[in-house]
């Protein structure tokens, strides 16, 4: 492990059985970064977390975490890291600053929760009930405990799941302010939009499998299609495109799509449709996102009726 390699996983292996949850996979996440970590049902995301967290032993492989080996030296490196489970749950007559001071007596620490909070955005709500609290303040409670032992690894496990867009981007602020305080956020989403715009690299696993990694623009640049001209029009408009063009033209639901090769493409798109007489109205471009790709791998190795792509949540 390099000095700014905070995580490495080489030939990861777990068994159930039979059954080979994780097969081979191989990750390195350096120091602040933010790593989104994603797969359908059953792809082995969830396993593979609790292998990093110490909460199961591998079959096989090496892993280590801030130099350690998860399952051996669990007590030493628990003290280092910061962890959300889904659906996180306290108790509900505790307030925030209650909690914080609880989680601070059991690591042994003495903690600033009003400086925690404050990080959180949860400061207002200090002395309120847990009860009481908003989904969305619920996660920053949960955020702010993750923080109590000054964690140099946070692992948040679907920290939006069911909030609504507000408290959504309210949870990104802090995520965002965790990695610029060079913090390592290792985190699992079924939102893609999310992965896309927090995550510096993602890795998909699907399968057990690790079948995409980078940063979100280097795998939509790899997997993803080429950009996309759209036109609100008849399908004899994508005939007419077809005879004159070298370019793919799709056309479904009134709506003619034309895959392009390059900016000057547009124009002679453009130009072609105006010569053709053809009645059209909306015109709009268009790149694959991360959600696109993912699906596209997903579905790639989903042909013979496995996982399919639909599901994106609460994957073992």
């Amino acid at each position: 492990m390099n000095l700014a390699e905070v995580i490495a996983i080489r030939k990861l292996i777990k068994d159930y059985g039979n059954l080979r949850a994780v097969d081979g996979i191989d990750l390195s996440i350096q120091k602040g970064e933010v790593y989104a970590f994603l797969g359908p049902n059953g792809a082995g995301k969830t396993t593979t977390v609790e292998i990093l967290e110490g909460l199961r032993p591998r079959t096989s492989g090496e892993v280590e975490v801030l130099g350690l080996d998860p399952w051996k030296d669990n007590k030493k490196l628990i003290r280092q890291l910061g962890v959300i489970p889904q659906d996180f749950k306290f108790f509900d007559k505790i307030t925030p600053k209650e909690a914080v001071a609880f989680y601070a007596g059991l690591f042994g620490k003495r903690a600033d929760a009003d400086a925690i909070l404050k990080k959180v955005r949860l400061e207002d709500k200090a002395s309120d009930r847990y009860e009481t609290l908003s989904g969305g303040q619920k996660q920053k409670m949960g955020l702010a405990l993750a923080l109590v032992n000054e964690p140099a690894v946070l692992f948040l496990d679907e920290p939006t799941t069911g909030l609504d867009p507000q408290a959504r981007r309210s949870i990104w602020e802090v995520i965002r302010s965790l990695r610029s305080e060079g913090r390592t956020v290792f985190l699992t989403t079924h939102y893609l939009e999310e992965a896309q715009l927090l995550a510096d690299r993602v890795a998909i696993i699907n399968h057990g499998k690790i079948v995409a990694t980078g940063s979100p623009e280097d795998i939509i640049r790899e997997h993803g299609r080429s950009e996309v001209l759209s036109l609100q029009a008849p399908p004899k408009l994508a005939d007419y495109l077809r005879s004159k063009l070298d370019l793919p033209v799709r056309a479904e639901d009134h709506t003619v799509d034309v895959e392009l090769n390059s900016n000057e493409d547009v124009l002679r798109v453009l130009t072609l449709v105006q010569q053709s007489g053809i009645p059209w109205t909306g015109v709009s471009t268009r790149q694959d996102t991360l959600e696109d790709v993912f699906i596209r791998l997903v579905g790639k190795t989903t042909e013979s009726g496995d996982v399919g792509p639909a599901s994106l949540g609460g994957a073992k």
